[in-house]
């Protein structure tokens, strides 16, 4: 068959009426307007971070915006660029000015105001700043993203907008918080309407961007006859009692007189920061700063955390009886993230579970999907981005605090209404308990010994007695595990079999070593192979239960090419049996087309088709 001869190049681009429409939705703005040229240097402090730019004598500064201020990333990086070429210029005209003064002689000074002014050329040329917006976060906008600057090998990172103010692991960091307006009498009245009593103990506290306003709105109040307030400031401690704030006098020491106090928010906070509030003060209220067409001051409004907590709570227990656990890394910034990392990854294995540990971006409920053996997941981030309230994910995400709760046994689970994202008190937590194991363990080796130098009737055991008596040490321990209560799926009531998948099986444990005799006669030892798995029985590595290879074998539908074909066995049966299925066999190899796409070679026929 001719081919027929093509009359122009083939269209090979997509139609108009199949493009798809981009999914992604716009950027919302939060009520942020665009500024004017003279208010940008103001709102994003330029000459504040060009003197801490030129004070840390950077070369390289990363500018990290937030999606709804890229608009202004243009402008700044303009007038930062403008204000160090100018602070350099002042700085070497000034030098050059003293020096000049301090020459005797005109013939002299010109000479070395030569040479210096050379100098510095020089010394400029190497010294010469360099600007890089960051137009994408690889996390959250409220981390440094050192992952982005490293790409440029930047210096330091200029971080514009709310932060989280977790401590960043390698580079240095300069916070703009591009400070917000705020109505001050509004914000008086809708205090004074929220707290009539003038004596009642009150936190002022704010959103990062309207910290600023905190003193005046202070200062205006106690003129107004109001004699208990407490104006925090910002730090940068996120393990605070009141995270990144300071904190009344009466509290340092005792924390529970917290709960003495009431908390006045400007600008609604995150979950997170609710949560950890929850149980740390006596009431919160939150004056909305979003605008309002109504000509009344805006109301405050009481949060109410005990819907989320219990949901919270709920998840906790749910993924008690979970197997396998995945571990999101969602941060690759925030100081000591891998230490939690294995603090979190040795407690899932004390509870006899396994974990995946999986380094993600943006966390979305698509990446979290494609891993079905994964039955709850553990995010590991800052104390604000740990926490992901969603339903879109198929599997439930917890933070470390959470996963102490869910791990605990039953019987020991209680839960008081605290809640922390936060993971350095975790750590400082699990350091104090090994310290106290330690001195414990130290303790009962110093008894041993004591003991030890002791003799009883002046005999000593002999090794067949210490060998029984780990024998029966043995058989209580399985006794124990076997006669352990059940376990229940809490949603279900369905008994759960493999909530423990890590532990050996009993038949493992109870296995007698292998004496000197066992080992002159050459017995083989204990196979490292993947083990068969029997009727009723699990999957396991190296005696050890396997949740993914138990997954792979019951759950997957589909486990690669060539799944259909079994084994010789199964092979020389079907023959034998006359069936004729051929389910045994694998496919055939055949040779396929060869040439280019508008003609193609069927095995040795020369002909085109």
């Amino acid at each position: 068959m001719a081919v027929p001869a093509l009359a122009g190049a083939p269209v090979l681009s997509t139609p108009d009426t199949h493009i798809f429409e981009e999914p992604t939705p716009a950027v919302d703005s939060p009520g942020v307007p665009r500024l004017p040229d003279e208010q940008i240097a103001i709102t994003y402090e330029i000459e504040r971070t060009v003197k801490e730019i030129r004070d840390g004598r950077w070369n390289r500064i990363a500018l990290q915006f937030p999606d709804h201020m890229l608009a202004d990333a243009p402008r700044v990086f303009e007038q930062l660029s403008r204000g160090l070429a100018k602070a350099k210029k002042a700085q070497t005209g000034g030098a050059g000015a003293i020096e000049g003064q301090q020459n005797g002689t005109a013939a002299v000074g010109a000479l070395r105001e030569k040479l210096e002014t050379n100098a510095g050329l020089e010394e400029n040329k190497e010294e010469e700043a360099r600007l890089f917006i960051l137009g994408d976060t690889s996390y959250g906008a409220c981390c440094v993203d050192e992952v982005a600057a490293e790409h440029v090998d930047a210096d330091c990172v200029v971080h514009y907008g709310r932060s989280c103010l977790s401590p960043a692991s390698r580079l240095p960091v300069v916070y703009v918080f591009t400070e917000r307006p705020l109505d001050l009498e509004q914000t008086m009245t809708t205090f004074q309407s929220t707290y009539p009593d003038k004596s009642h103990k009150v936190i002022l506290m704010a959103d990062i961007p309207y910290s600023h306003h905190i003193p005046a709105l202070h200062k205006r109040l106690e003129e107004a006859g109001y004699t208990s307030l407490f104006p925090t400031s910002v730090v940068h401690n996120p393990s605070s009692p009141l995270p990144n704030r300071t904190t009344p006098p009466d509290t340092s020491n005792d924390k529970s007189a917290l709960l003495d106090w009431a908390l006045f928010h400007i600008s609604a906070p995150p979950t997170s920061l609710l949560l950890t509030l929850s149980s740390r003060v006596a009431s919160t209220h939150i004056y909305p700063t979003t605008p309002s067409a109504a000509a009344t001051a805006p109301t405050a409004e009481a949060a109410n955390t005990r819907m989320t907590l219990r949901r919270r709570y709920a998840l906790c227990t749910s993924l008690s009886t979970t197997p396998v656990f995945g571990i999101l890394i969602n941060t690759l910034s925030v100081k000591n993230y891998m230490s939690i990392l294995s603090h979190v990854q040795k407690t899932i294995a004390a509870a006899g579970k396994k974990s995946y540990t999986f380094v993600v971006g943006k966390v979305n409920a698509a990446k979290v999907a494609n891993f079905s053996e994964v039955g709850g997941w553990v995010v590991i981030g800052c104390w604000e981005s740990s926490l992901i309230e969603s339903k879109d994910f198929w599997r439930p995400l917890i933070t470390p605090f959470e996963l102490e709760i869910a791990l605990q046994d039953d019987t020991n689970r209680v839960w008081t209404g605290e809640w922390s994202g936060d993971f350095t008190a975790i750590l400082d937590d699990a350091k104090a308990r090994e310290q106290k194991a330690e001195e414990k363990a130290r303790e009962q080796r110093a008894e041993e010994k004591t003991t030890a130098t002791t003799t009883t009737n002046g005999t000593n055991r002999t090794n067949e007695q210490e060998a029984t008596e780990d024998l029966n040490r043995d058989g209580d321990y399985d006794s124990e595990e076997e006669s352990a209560p059940p376990e229940f799926d809490l949603r279900t009531g369905r008994y759960v079999s493999h909530s423990r998948p890590m532990q050996q099986p009993t038949s493992t444990r109870r296995s007698v070593q292998p004496s000197s005799s066992d080992d002159a006669t050459g017995s083989a030892p204990a196979s490292n192979a993947l083990t068969k798995r029997a009727n009723g029985a699990l999957a396991s590595v190296n005696g050890v239960v396997s949740p993914g290879a138990e997954f792979l074998r019951s759950k997957r539908t589909w486990v690669g090419l060539g799944s259909d074909y079994n084994n010789p066995e199964s092979e020389e049966s079907g023959s034998g049996s006359g069936s004729g299925s051929g389910s045994a066999h694998a496919a055939k190899m055949e040779e396929g087309r060869s040439g280019i796409a508008r003609g193609y070679r069927v095995g040795d026929d020369a002909q085109k088709h």
